[in-house]
């Protein structure tokens, strides 16, 4: 295999809705190239993507596959991406990397809540987009309704560079408007017939023709004056008008292809060899030092781990590309994140579970190599004086979560090491030891991507699981001043522990003033703060620790002792258990014994003293509130609201974003622990949506009673 130069390789990201026929397509892409003698099928499960077990098992793509195919002596590196929101992560890797997303249409159904999720994940990272409409050979195909449809929802920049004659079981042929052809074929597809327009399509075909020309004359000043004095261009001046309109995004070509018929796919390799943009002419990549990196083979040598797959028979094979400089077998470089050394083996041009061996990859090209020491994905490997780190991928927060335990304890071990290996292929599998709720969370993107971790867990790793409804992080906080007093005496010969704390709490506020006098009973207790101790909870909010006591009632050694006695119940809370937050306590009294009094009594007694006043401060529950916001096609709006008011959501807000209604929410974690499910059934799948943790607020005086009594049966269970 040759050396590609910069200016001759493009990254493109196959993206879409799932069942919008991306594995299809790339098979038929791999076929035109050449690369594949023959075009396999997800039905026989043979294809070059979704070729781990898993992926057949479900029939669907769950891991982001890369493969290249060379064209017209250029390097077309390609990453056929997971449809299914649930494996978003793919996706997003996928662009970060590349410069041109294809978005695959499903032409029966037109633009679904996939291509919605897709177009706005490219919009995010400012990446050029073509749309390709696929599935022309279905009866319920409307070209005409789909391409309005796009344009609804994403404006007159799609412009259609062909057309259909006919949609439906018979297809075959279509209009190609920028060079002005008709493209048909016999049943088995691949090479096209190309011949001249019939007289019926003319005017249809040169109505879109101009419209077209109009379209790329708008992104160069020079072509603009030559279309206002001659109203036309060369095919080379359009498909640079259309190049320049792509890398502004002022242009989305809508192409036709048959994917399961291998029908259009040669001409959208033509356009992509011919017009998309060359990883040169794109926006540079900066590093995590915010400095640009331009792609320049002269350059220092740095490579960027994007993604690692776990292969049977092989172990990691980590997929990079070159930001900086070229690589070859037998480089000795550095990585930055990790500080260790490695020397590159072998070195790979990726075609899915196939590897070519090349001699050399160079800036901006996309490849693979295996058996490396110490490198995770993320990770930059530099060459000699290079110090280039990147950390560019943002992946978006976990929308579903499950307790995880290993059904024998003798597997936990096991357990957790798959899934740190697991979290290298995917890293929106993100995986949490909570010492708070003593559980094993496994946060994802939605049930599907839960359960696609399970089933690889007890098949490929053999070890057996059980999910569980995660526990909520509550907290504890109190809503009035209480006063308490606890002596802790013990006497059991020799020398015995004594100590008697006296102590006063409150609700704590950001920038409260010191306090100066309390009434509790008819009594007054004057404060004379002698010190202060702000602790910032690392389960978030303060507890705010005063000493205030006079005349050396308690030594101020024992303090300390103290505040670890409160902290301990603050870690503990007195109603369920969870951690406490936000109170400020005043320790205004106590005694000792000159003998008998040491750190272990006055811990003891002001763990007590402090429950004891916690108790009687109005003691409330709060609970976790996230934002949520869910883009779901009007027609169900009404069910969903429905459905959020019956999770104790508050309705923030309504809008309309891209022909789909957007709705924003406030809603208690403890709701959205099966929401993914709940809302791909009342909507059959057309709706998504993500969160963000909020606030702490109150929980209603019913759930905490409900609470409280769960954690007493729980505690007396444990006795």
């Amino acid at each position: 295999m040759k050396v590609y130069q910069t200016n001759e390789i493009k990254n493109i990201a196959l993206i879409g809705s799932a069942g919008s026929g991306k594995t299809t397509l790339a098979e038929s892409m791999l076929f035109e190239a050449g690369i594949i003698k023959r075009r396999g099928s997800v039905e026989q499960k043979n294809t070059v993507s979704d070729y781990f077990p898993v992926e057949q098992e479900y029939g669907y793509s769950v891991f982001p596959t890369v493969f290249h195919v060379e064209w017209n002596n250029k390097k077309l590196n390609i990453i056929d991406c997971p449809g299914s929101d649930d494996f978003v992560g793919g996706a997003i890797t996928a662009l970060n990397v590349t410069d041109q997303a294809l978005i695959l249409v499903n032409g029966q159904y037109g633009p679904e809540v996939g291509t919605q999720n897709a177009f706005r994940n490219a919009e995010k990272l400012q990446k050029p987009v073509i749309f390709l409409i696929n599935q022309l050979d279905k009866d319920s195909c409307d070209f005409d309704m789909v391409l309005n449809n796009m344009r609804e929802i994403y404006g007159q920049k799609c412009v259609p560079v062909q057309y259909p004659i006919a949609t439906g079981p018979d297809f075959n042929s279509l209009i190609d408007v920028l060079v002005m052809k008709k493209y048909s074929w016999k049943p088995e597809g691949g090479a096209p017939i190309i011949e001249d327009i019939p007289a019926d399509q003319m005017d249809k075909a040169t109505e879109l023709h101009n419209a077209l020309i109009e379209a790329a004359a708008e992104n160069d000043e020079g072509l603009m004056e030559k279309f206002f004095a001659e109203e036309a261009l060369t095919e080379d001046e359009m498909r640079e008008g259309i190049r320049k309109g792509l890398i502004t995004r002022s242009i989305f070509p809508v192409f036709c292809v048959c994917a399961g018929k291998d029908m259009g796919v040669r001409r959208l390799m033509e356009f992509l060899g011919n017009v998309v943009p060359f990883v040169e002419e794109m926006p540079k990549v900066k590093n995590a030092g915010g400095a640009e990196i331009a792609p320049d083979a002269n350059g220092p040598e740095s490579l960027y781990f994007f993604k690692t797959g776990m292969e049977p028979h092989i172990g990691e094979v980590s997929y990079f590309k070159v930001m900086s400089g070229c690589v070859k077998p037998g480089d000795d470089l550095t990585n930055a994140d990790r500080g260790s050394k490695e020397r590159m083996g072998q070195i790979y041009a990726c075609a899915g579970a196939n590897r070519i061996s090349v001699d050399e990859l160079r800036a901006g090209d996309i490849g693979c190599t295996v058996k490396l020491k110490d490198v995770k994905t993320g990770n930059t490997l530099n060459g000699k004086d290079c110090d280039y780190t990147f950390d560019f991928i943002k992946y978006p927060n976990s929308k579903y979560s499950r307790a995880i335990k290993a059904n024998s304890e003798s597997d936990t071990e096991k357990m957790m090491a798959a899934l740190m290996k697991m979290r290298q292929e995917d890293p929106t599998w993100v995986i949490e030891q909570s010492k708070e709720l003593k559980q094993t969370i496994v946060h994802g993107q939605g049930e599907f991507h839960l359960r696609t971790l399970k089933w690889r867990m007890e098949n490929n790793e053999k070890i057996q699981v059980t999910y569980e409804e995660p526990k909520i992080p509550y907290r504890e906080t109190i809503t009035k001043a209480a006063r308490a007093d606890y002596r802790h005496k013990k006497q059991s010969g020799g020398a015995g522990q004594f100590g008697e704390v006296h102590l006063i709490v409150e609700p704590y506020t950001e920038g409260m003033p010191d306090p100066t006098v309390y009434k509790f009973g008819g009594q007054e207790f004057k404060m004379n703060i002698k010190s202060k101790e702000e602790v910032d909870l690392e389960w978030g909010g303060k507890l705010v620790f005063l000493n205030s006591v006079v005349g050396g009632a308690i030594d101020t050694r024992f303090m300390p002792a103290i505040l670890k006695g409160v902290m301990e119940r603050m870690e503990q809370g007195p109603l369920t258990g969870s951690y406490a937050r936000d109170v400020r306590v005043v320790v205004y009294d106590g005694k000792m014994h000159p003998v008998d009094s040491n750190e272990l009594s006055f811990m003891l007694a002001a763990r007590n003293a402090f429950s004891l006043a916690f108790k009687e401060a109005g003691p409330k529950i709060l609970e976790p509130i996230y934002d949520l916001e869910v883009l779901v096609p009007a027609d169900y709006m009404g069910d969903v609201m429905s459905d959020l008011q019956g999770r104790r959501a508050i309705i923030m807000g309504m809008d309309s974003e891209a022909g789909y209604q957007k709705l924003s929410a406030k809603i208690p974690l403890k709701e959205l622990a099966s929401y993914s499910i709940s809302l791909s059934s009342l909507t059959g799948g057309r709706a998504s949506f993500n969160t963000k943790f909020a606030s702490y607020e109150l929980v209603p005086n019913d759930i905490q009673q409900t609470l409280i009594k769960e954690h007493e049966a729980e505690l007396a269970e444990e006795d």
